[in-house]
């Protein structure tokens, strides 16, 4: 880690020495550290420093030293996010001192083998965890709450080794058996003086899964989802090719990409770009990938702060996953599905010659600093009292079979519990065969982006090279309903020409200033009236229909004006949750990505005559299964599908003809942008 600050004798030393390593391994436990492997690095990082505690993200001192910060997950109250609140502190490491160790001297030096310790088993028993996914499927996923939802349980066991001799047994385990890992790592930080009575802090891990970086301007996101549970004789061709075919595998990778790429668009005024699908291969399980990239010029505070947490750990959408995930997780997570953030300052260019062996000082100020932050996951934490846990969750879709999302939490926890003894290793690197070079898996993972729509796949921050047209300048207020497609949305009106603002449902003051109003997507069931941001919807549809301004409503909105037109709304057989369906909009037929559990029949009822929008009679538009796609009349307009996603190949020329139909701006006088 060039950028940190090196200790005393570091600068003598030869290249198997490792002074402060040495002084860790003999430390009582009062000595903060973290020892630190990234991804493709030859190298162990040595991190020696001072503990402090923060209240928010945007607390951790970034004053020109290197920081490591442990993320719980209750910061997600941060974002006004329902979480079960266990007051694990926001820990931070400024670092003082550090050195590097080749790999190979590391683990001569580090403790040969796991500390004894016994295995007690899961929290809660395969039978119950089944039960809680049956519910979530149901009453979660099944009643529009959302498309897929993390669901977590815990390995227990219970040690007698102190904590620094645990957490290097635990890590050099996991540099010699884990193979793929983002970050390997242990860390270790007791209470802080400002806080003597909290616990110390120690974990190690091997996690596959960078949550954002921001190196020069350039942020990086990494969705991994999918798994494929490698045998106990290791992993083949013919598994990895039917896992990579699997449907169900394939909806859960798009549902997070989707999900990251809200949160990329929010991060990012030019929007981000989609690289990828990878196959990552560990040692007992590979997964599949993308990663997303854009550039931003926030704060690395600010920019964790709006991408708490993961949708891979959590779900989607991802306020809305929250709140499920209180419902059916009765313990708080503590640090698991939270993530590491390693502060980085950039040193400050020398006036002088480039080749001097000195650097300069670090600059300072949060603008000054890279981030790393990888997810916690695959993480084994020692508790006071030596009691060990190991925390895995399973994403529930619709296609979830409970049995199976069983079988997938033991796989992942098994990865650090046969690392640590706990469990029987089993297969491992040394008998995997190399699955990406296996003949049809280059295939069969470029075929996935058949599914994706070009716009997130080219560069974002490069002239537009759609044929779409659309109006130019309009002033566009979006308004969201707990889900952040509408950062996705409001990108793709900016690039149409539009001006565009988004506010949450509940903060909106005046709906009939703009334009254009866009009424977002949302969870829920859009005929619950008792739900106040459905009321707010429908009271919203009759403001703009009433002052005879445009409106454009999505999804859930689109199902509450369907029903206000007097489409009845009912389940459907099945939720299209993550789903990419061809289907008509007028006349068209149109890859579009659909997340919803709720549809508006074609079949009419008798609407409400006094209702404004009954009287507009608006044309429908509906696929083979009479479900309406769209809905338009003079300066209205409303759409099922997510024209957003990243499974909408056709959603930017949807998306452009409906806001001109709505704001009345023919094609041939649209500018192209």
């Amino acid at each position: 880690m060039s950028r940190t600050p090196r200790s005393a004798g570091s600068a003598d030393s030869t290249p198997a020495s490792h002074a402060l390593l040495d002084r860790v391994l003999a430390s009582d436990g009062s000595l903060p550290f973290a020892l630190l492997r990234r991804e493709g690095g030859t190298e162990v990082e040595v991190l020696v420093g001072d503990v402090v505690d923060a209240d928010l993200l945007g607390d951790i001192p970034l004053d020109g030293a290197p920081v490591l910060a442990v993320v719980p997950f209750r910061q997600a109250r941060e974002r006004g996010f329902t979480v079960h609140d266990d007051g694990a502190p926001l820990r931070c490491i400024v670092v003082r001192e550090s050195e590097r160790v080749s790999v190979p001297v590391a683990v001569a030096a580090l403790p040969p083998e796991p500390v004894a310790a016994e295995p007690l088993g899961f929290d809660i028993p395969d039978e119950e965890y089944a039960g809680i996914v049956r519910r979530v499927i149901d009453d979660e996923i099944g009643q529009g709450a959302g498309a897929n939802f993390v669901v977590m349980r815990r390995f227990e066991a219970h040690t007698d080794a102190p904590p620094v001799a645990t957490l290097a047994s635990w890590f050099r385990a996991l540099l010699t058996h884990e193979v793929g890992a983002y970050w390997t790592f242990a860390v270790h930080a007791p209470a802080p003086a400002s806080a003597p009575a909290t616990e110390a802090l120690s974990l190690a891990g091997a996690t596959p899964e960078r949550h954002l970086t921001l190196h020069d301007g350039v942020a990086r996101m990494n969705p991994i989802s999918g798994t494929y549970r490698h045998p106990a004789t290791g992993p083949t061709r013919d598994g990895v090719l039917q896992f990579l075919r699997d449907t169900k595998e394939n909806e859960e990778l798009f549902m997070v990409v989707d999900e990251e790429m809200k949160m990329m668009s929010a991060l990012c005024p030019d929007g981000g770009r989609i690289v990828g699908p990878y196959l990552k291969q560990m040692a007992r399980l590979s997964h599949t990938e993308y990663l997303l990239e854009g550039r931003t010029t926030l704060d690395p505070r600010e920019a964790l702060r709006l991408t708490m947490f993961a949708p891979t750990v959590t779900g989607s959408p991802m306020e809305n996953a929250c709140t499920v995930i209180t419902r059916h997780e009765t313990r708080p997570r503590g640090y698991y599905s939270g993530f590491l953030a390693l502060f980085e300052p950039h040193p400050a260019e020398s006036d002088g010659a480039r080749g001097s062996a000195d650097p300069e000082p670090a600059a300072s100020g949060p603008g000054s600093y890279s981030l790393d932050a990888p997810i916690l996951i695959r993480t084994a934490y020692l508790h006071d009292g030596g009691r060990v846990s190991v925390p895995a969750g399973a994403t529930l879709v619709r296609h979830s079979v409970p049995e199976h999302e069983v079988a997938e939490t033991r796989a992942k926890a098994a990865g650090v519990l046969a690392s640590l003894g706990l469990v029987a290793r089993g297969a491992g690197p040394d008998v995997a065969v190399d699955l990406n070079a296996q003949p049809g898996v280059a295939e069969a993972l470029a075929a996935r982006n058949g599914q994706l729509a070009e716009f997130w796949v080219r560069p974002q921050d490069a002239a537009p090279t759609a044929t779409t047209t659309a109006p130019a300048g309009p002033s566009v207020l979006i308004v969201d309903h707990e889900d952040q497609f509408t950062t996705m949305l409001a990108h793709q009106l900016r690039h149409l020409g539009m001006n565009t603002r988004m506010v949450r449902w509940d903060a909106v003051d005046d709906v009939l200033a703009d334009d254009l109003l866009v009424l977002g997507p949302g969870p829920g069931d859009p005929r619950d009236q008792d739900d106040p941001r459905i009321a707010s919807i429908a009271r919203r549809i009759h403001e703009r229909i009433a002052a005879g301004r445009p409106l454009l409503a999505v999804c859930l909105s689109h199902q509450v004006l369907a029903g206000l037109a007097g489409f009845p709304i009912r389940a459907l057989p099945a939720p299209r949750q993550g789903v990419r369906l061809d289907a008509d909009v007028f006349g068209t037929t149109a890859a579009i990505g659909y997340y919803n559990t709720f549809g508006a029949r074609l079949t009419t009822v008798a609407a409400d005559a006094d209702d404004p929008v009954a009287r507009l009679a608006l044309e429908p538009s509906f696929d083979t299964d009479g479900v309406l796609t769209a809905l338009r009349g003079p300066g209205i307009a409303s759409v099922q599908g997510h024209l957003e996603s990243v499974l909408s190949a056709d959603g930017l020329t949807v998306l452009d003809a409906l806001t001109r139909h709505v704001l009345g701006i023919p094609a041939e006088t649209a500018a192209v942008r």
